[in-house]
């Protein structure tokens, strides 16, 4: 179940917490996975994507690093486009 939708709440309203959800996660390396990202893409995303970022951001950090390391698979009901573009994203940060 996301946190996320509040009845009633603008786009710009929803954007900025999430973006601040991306940066306060709790885990230091999902903060630094997640919130470059939400920076880059946040807002260029339409209420779809956003929907599909807020559950994501429900899970836990502990697999949220694992799904986007490749390290175990992410469950069926995540959307898998979305994993595969935050894994992308770090790697292409944290290249050597």
């Amino acid at each position: 179940m996301a946190l996320s939708k509040v009845a009633g709440e603008d786009i710009s309203t929803r954007r900025r917490r999430l973006r601040y959800r991306a940066w306060h996660r709790g885990m230091r390396e999902m903060d630094l996975i997640l919130g470059p990202y939400v920076d880059e893409h946040i807002g260029t995303m339409e209420e779809p994507a956003l929907d599909r970022l807020e559950v994501l951001m429900d899970e836990l950090d502990a697999d949220l690093l694992a799904w986007i390391l490749g390290q175990e698979p992410a469950p069926a009901d995540l959307d898998p486009q979305l994993i595969a573009d935050l894994a992308a994203h770090c790697r292409e940060r944290h290249r050597t």
